[in-house]
């Protein structure tokens, strides 16, 4: 029996690299984005079968809604991958000091990376609880080097969101084991998408990330690296990982 996907933030960057890889894979998919066209074209880019979903991961009801479209489309959902994330509602969101955060900013980047992802795995063990149970059940969130160490290039915000996701990883992993869901994290470094080079200041041309030099491989990574590792996670080889972080940073955080 075909595996079910629900993959949020999808439609571009890590999300859309995840689909295309897990797709790949075999397994079938339901992209779920803030924008419900960009969701669509992402789906059937993919090929036959997969669908688009809209979702602010945010909102509650929005969450309870998406997992309704994609389970009475597609069936039980086996593997979520939480992706949806915002660096910072600020125009040129670079790292901006602690001082300079407003309670603006703070609330609204909390809300869609950090709750975004509560939400969403709440509902997933929810389903699988009172619900179908699934074969290899799976669950990956994604953090951040800046959530381990603090932002080098990204604020206050951004890392105690991915802080916060982190722990939620590990409680979700717990929690989940009994229905034989994993749960997993996922940090990636430095990774060559749009969100990364938002955090250069304006005139940096063709640069990439600030920090190169700083990275011991000595470059950023792709976004195929982490759809890679996920892979791995969701896979049947994977069944006895969990309430694992994944580093993907080429070397620039070792532990």
């Amino acid at each position: 029996m075909t595996r079910i996907a629900l993959i949020t933030g999808a439609a571009s960057g890590l999300g859309l690299a995840t689909a295309r890889r897990l797709a790949e894979d075999g397994l079938q998919i339901a992209v779920a984005d803030l924008r419900l066209d960009a969701a669509r074209d992402a789906a059937a880019s993919l090929g036959a079968g997969h669908i688009g979903l809209e979702v602010d991961v945010g909102q509650e009801a929005s969450v309870r809604a998406m997992f309704d479209a994609a389970e009475n489309q597609l069936g039980p959902v086996a593997v979520l991958g939480c992706f949806a994330g915002i660096l910072s509602i600020a125009p040129q969101p670079g790292r901006l000091p602690l001082v300079d955060i407003s309670v603006d900013e703070w609330d609204r980047v909390m809300a869609i990376n950090g709750r975004g992802a509560f939400l969403c795995m709440r509902e997933m063990l929810r389903r699988r609880a009172s619900g179908p149970r699934v074969d290899h059940g799976r669950i990956v969130s994604v953090s951040s080097l800046a959530g381990q160490i603090g932002g080098l290039q990204s604020g206050a915000a951004y890392s105690a969101s991915k802080g916060a996701v982190l722990s939620l990883t590990k409680v979700a992993a717990r929690e989940a084991a009994p229905l034989g869901i994993t749960v997993n994290a996922i940090a990636p470094g430095p990774i060559d998408t749009p969100m990364l080079r938002r955090t250069l200041p304006e005139g940096s041309g063709d640069q990439k990330y600030a920090g190169l030099s700083q990275v011991p491989l000595g470059r950023v990574g792709a976004p195929e690296e982490i759809a890679a590792a996920v892979s791995f996670l969701v896979s049947p080889g994977g069944a006895f990982v969990t309430g694992a972080t994944i580093d993907v940073n080429g070397g620039l955080s070792m532990r």
